[in-house]
């Protein structure tokens, strides 16, 4: 039987900034898409993607380098999962979870829980 898994939870950026002064969300959709995978959660190379997604939106979205290469920074340190926060990697599941493999039934449930997120908020965080 496959872990509990929480409902989608997103802050956008969460301790950072969704954008600048001239736009407020500009990269709220890169945190979002990031947001997702870190409560699927996974294995440490899943992780490392994720985070080099993350730099890669944000710096196709700014064209600044050392805003993606910070944000990136910022993630690979903070976002690991031995850290109790909400934002940690795999904070979908249950603390103390690791780089464990999501596994084929766990993807089911990964899969329910985004459709009903998205049936819910059709626009996702950035636009709610």
């Amino acid at each position: 039987m496959a872990s509990e898994l929480r409902d989608i939870t997103s802050d956008g950026c969460s301790l950072f900034p969704d954008g600048d002064v001239k736009d407020r969300k500009l990269w709220c959709e890169c945190c979002f898409e990031h947001d997702i995978a870190y409560w699927r959660g996974g294995t440490e190379e899943e992780r490392k993607s994720a985070d080099a997604a993350l730099r890669d939106c944000v710096l196709a979205r700014t064209k600044n380098k050392a805003l993606a290469e910070l944000m990136y920074q910022g993630v690979r340190m903070g976002g690991q999962p031995i850290f109790p926060t909400w934002y940690r990697w795999g904070y979908g599941w249950k603390y103390g979870r690791g780089y464990a493999p999501v596994t084929q039934e766990e993807q089911l449930l990964v899969q329910e829980k985004l459709e009903a997120y998205r049936e819910k908020h059709p626009q996702g965080y950035c636009h709610d």
